[in-house]
């Protein structure tokens, strides 16, 4: 049963003045409930609780916090049918894209538990003393990773479980040993509270302290701003729009104390399509790309958004292929409104840009909210004369360039904004010959793959979701996988400390049985 009041630690609350509704947008109507967004006084609750509750949850064992993991993905599973039907109501997105993930978020908690249960993730890092070094004697220094303190997640509009109130900056901070307090997306509120629910009950059995986690409503921008200006939280984690993002950048380095925004933005993810892949499986290729662009109303970050080839008879054929092979797919419903008007007006700027012609398009006519995919084709040069032709379009659109030769393509993806994710399409053999391209490509990616399409992020310890700016605010992280957890933890060394006084990971009987680093070789034996 949804409430549509705000969780502020384990307490409902409702003191707001504002309110909204959530959006079906297959049915084109406003879901029931009314939530209620958070005051100043219950963000101020929210984080004071939080800041109360690290003291004791950073010292929890790495054990309990694994457990409180497992059973927050227990109490999703549970909260059942109730939590699939609100997820597809909210967001038109079919009911086996819920149920798949469902999946992946519990996946995530599960990964994030195991993680914890081996330990190793703190870095630990031992020099020992050496009191008779000539000239000078040298310290005991022992390194490890500390938690930061609370943390603000922003909910994602397109994934409203795994990247939203238990999704992967969630999951990460918890695990990591940070209180959360998520704003909520408001387009799928109500799956948020239920989300809430299920994690505030996991506390609630596993003894976690009240303050661990809040949840807090917002139809607006005004409950993010509030919360990341708070004194109490020490970093962020957003999914969005470069808009979004770059606003809550600004505002965190603006603070008394700046704080870390770790923000995943905008990516065209460019795919280069090499003349192999044309000769051995073009119109494979052409079939797979007007899927993937297509792929969930094309709301996917990872959506292939900009494809380029060399000009030529092989590539136009492809081209032609891929606007025949787009034009058959049936529309899907996109998250709202609000992102099908800003959809439509964006594909719209694109293809009124000079030089631009039209590749395949869906014209026929479609229920409300339907996203009518589309691509179109331009020169290199065009496109390289032509900023607008570079940015993102949030939905199943996507633009071909035909580049004049090697040269024109190398000096495209030299002037790209950093990206997610790059894909190259050709053989083995010919990778060789084109070794520029793959560097210059690699130069601007957080992900370079080879021979398939770029919408699909797995969760596994070697993925890097993340990229140059502005895919994301720092290339060195990846809010996919679980070194996620990195970003909410900071190094501290302890120099010539008691040894029974230090954190169990740094004591010399290396009571967690962690791998450490000591005196510069990788082992878990004692000291």
């Amino acid at each position: 049963m949804l409430t549509g009041k705000n969780y502020i630690g384990n307490k409902l609350s409702a003191e707001g003045k504002q309110s909204f509704k959530t959006f079906n947008p297959q049915k084109n109507i406003a879901n029931n409930c009314e939530f209620k967004e958070a005051s100043n006084e219950e963000i101020d609750a929210a984080v004071r609780l939080a800041t109360h509750a690290f003291k004791e949850y950073k010292n929890v064992s790495a054990l309990k916090k694994a457990q409180f993991l497992n059973t927050i993905a227990d109490e999703i599973e549970a909260v059942g049918q109730l939590l699939i039907d609100t997820y597809v109501s909210e967001s038109g997105l079919p009911e086996g894209r819920a149920v798949g993930e469902q999946g992946r978020t519990m996946g995530q908690l599960r990964a994030f538990a195991i993680l914890l249960e081996e330990g190793s993730w703190v870095d630990a890092s031992i020099d020992t003393a050496q009191p008779d070094r000539s000239p000078l004697p040298k310290a005991d220094i022992r390194k490890m990773l500390l938690p930061l303190g609370p943390i603000a997640v922003f909910g994602s509009s397109n994934f409203p479980l795994a990247f939203s109130t238990a999704g992967g900056d969630t999951a990460s901070a918890l695990a990591a040993g940070c209180p959360v307090i998520v704003k909520s997306h408001p387009m799928h509120a109500g799956t948020g509270e239920l989300v809430a629910s299920a994690i505030l009950k996991a506390a609630e059995k596993t003894g976690m302290p009240n303050g661990i986690f809040s949840n807090l409503n917002s139809s607006g921008i005004e409950v993010g701003q509030a919360l990341v200006m708070h004194s109490g939280i020490k970093a962020v984690g957003f999914t969005g729009s470069i808009k979004g993002g770059m606003a809550l950048y600004k505002l965190a380095a603006e603070r008394k104390e700046p704080i870390p925004v770790f923000a995943e933005m905008g990516s065209i993810n460019p795919v280069i399509v090499l003349p192999s892949a044309l000769k051995e499986k073009g119109d494979y290729w052409a079939k797979q790309y007007a899927g993937s662009i297509t792929l969930g109303a094309g709301q996917f970050c990872t959506n292939p958004g900009l494809i380029l080839g060399l000009e030529g008879d092989a590539f136009n054929s492809f081209v032609g292929n891929l606007g025949q092979e787009l034009e058959k797919i049936e529309p899907s419903c996109m998250l709202h409104p609000n992102i099908h008007k800003g959809y439509n007006e964006s594909k719209q700027r694109l293809s009124d840009q000079e030089g631009t012609a039209v590749v395949g398009s869906y014209d026929n006519t479609l229920p409300p909210n339907y996203a009518q995919q589309k691509v179109v084709t331009v020169r290199g040069d065009q496109f390289l004369a032509n900023p607008t032709l570079h940015q993102e379009v949030f939905g199943p659109f996507s633009v071909v360039v035909k580049c004049r030769d090697k040269s024109e393509l190398k000096n495209i993806l030299e002037h790209l904004e950093g990206q997610l994710t790059g894909t190259i399409l050709g053989n083995k053999a010919e990778l060789e010959s084109y070794h520029d391209i793959v560097e210059a490509l690699t130069n601007r990616v957080g992900r370079i793959i080879f021979n398939g399409v770029p919408t699909g992020v797995e969760v596994c310890p070697s993925m890097q979701h993340g990229g140059p700016f502005p895919a994301s605010t720092d290339s060195r992280f990846t809010s996919v996988g679980v070194s996620a957890i990195k970003r909410w933890s900071r190094p501290v060394a302890f120099q010539d400390w008691p040894n029974e006084l230090l954190p169990k990971a740094l004591q010399n009987n290396n009571p967690l049985n962690l791998m450490r680093l000591v005196n510069g070789t990788y082992t878990n034996d004692k000291i």
